[in-house]
């Protein structure tokens, strides 16, 4: 049943009574236009001029760009590298991170600031060191944003009081040194100083900024005096690789040294061991045949001169004469026992020698024929009372 049909009730949206249809459209928006004329100086109620209906179109068009426009105001995005800094009437209010924010339609506004980003300049200078030196250095420094509305409203230039700052610490690191540890031995060591002193300076001045690194990239005497001072430089290199070499030197002799002295220390230890050792030893065989010579004097005597006798005889070249059955003339062959050496001149060899043969040049080596070994006393008849 549509809301206009008879017996529908009170259900029509434009209010029609009875069976009249939907009302007429440009009834509809003249009525409208009526009220928001209303609004903008306008007069109610039915029938107006074309003008009045004109502005009061007008007035809805700019109440709707209003809208859009505080809509889109309010809405704002900061990227991952930048940090925003939100102003409330113009003054500081608060920092933001990075992604998508809201904020006050035409009251808040913010400025959006590079944290990230890495800047560097390069100054140089000519300063005066501890012993009334002069030398030109170039440094490179290197920053970022450390906070945004320190950097955006504490300093008025902070890329200027960072160099000036910079300056200011360099100089001072500059005047405690001297020209030498300056060009060649303390570069690292005087960096990390002024950057210390700068960061330092900058922070009492709230500019914001961080320094990361500083670079002292070249350090030398000026222009007139280069000369000489390349030549000193040249002798100090000179003198360190001589000292280098000799602690070289030095470092493989000594340590060789150290070991022959070890060596010799440890041989005569153990020579000293083994005279000791010998010595104790041999003392306590004498006490040994001490003891058996007091037990039978007789033997052990008769026992000590054979043993020394072949001890004697043992290392050297006998000839043994057989005189049982011979003659008065006994012909002794020195050729024949020279030969028998090993070539120096003297008897190595035991030889027997038998003058009971027909020829008597005919001689025996040992390992051919053997001689009965007699016993002691008859080959070297000795008197008892003499030992």
């Amino acid at each position: 049943m549509a809301w206009n049909e008879p017996g529908n009730g009170n259900r029509d949206p434009w209010n029609n009574k009875g069976g009249e249809g939907p009302p007429d459209l440009d009834e509809v928006v003249r009525k409208l236009q009526d009220k928001f004329g209303g609004l903008f100086g306008g007069r109610g109620g039915g029938g107006g001029t074309g003008g009045r209906g004109h502005f009061g179109m007008l007035g809805i068009g700019l109440v709707v760009l209003a809208l859009i426009a505080a809509a889109i105001n309010s809405f704002y995005i900061i990227q991952p590298a930048e940090r925003g800094v939100v102003l409330r009437f113009g003054a500081y209010h608060e920092v933001v991170g990075p992604g998508p924010h809201l904020k006050l339609p035409f009251i808040d506004s913010y400025q959006a600031v590079n944290v990230d980003q890495i800047n560097k300049f390069v100054h140089r200078a000519q300063m005066l060191t501890k012993d009334e030196n002069i030398v030109d250095v170039t440094v490179e420094v290197q920053f970022r944003v450390q906070d945004p509305a320190d950097f955006l409203f504490q300093d008025a230039n902070p890329p200027l009081t960072l160099r000036n700052a910079m300056e200011s610490a360099l100089r001072e690191v500059i005047g405690k040194g001297k020209l030498d540890e300056i060009i060649t031995e303390n570069r690292s060591g005087i960096a990390l100083a002024v950057q210390k002193g700068t960061q330092e300076l900058i922070d009492l001045y709230r500019a914001g900024l961080k320094v990361l690194n500083i670079n002292i990239q070249d350090a030398k005497p000026p222009e007139a005096v280069q000369d000489a001072f390349a030549d000193a430089i040249k002798a100090r290199e000179d003198r360190e690789r001589v000292q280098n070499q000799a602690q070289a030197y030095a470092n493989d002799v000594i340590p060789r040294a150290r070991g022959a002295a070890a060596r010799l220390l440890e041989d005569a230890k153990a020579y000293k061991a083994k005279v000791v050792a010998e010595a104790e030893g041999e003392s306590k065989r004498f006490l040994a045949l001490l003891a058996e010579y007091e037990k039978a004097p007789e033997v052990t005597r008769d026992r000590l001169y054979l043993e020394s006798i072949q001890d004697v005889l043992q290392g050297t070249g006998k000839v043994l004469l057989d005189v049982k059955g011979g003659n008065n003339l006994t012909y002794l062959p020195l050729d024949r026992l020279l030969k028998s050496g090993t070539g120096s001149v003297g008897i190595d060899r035991d030889v027997v020698l038998r003058p009971q043969q027909s020829n008597p040049q005919e001689v025996e080596l040992p390992g051919v024929t053997r001689v009965p070994r007699r016993p002691a006393r008859s080959v070297f008849p000795r008197e008892r009372g003499s030992r």
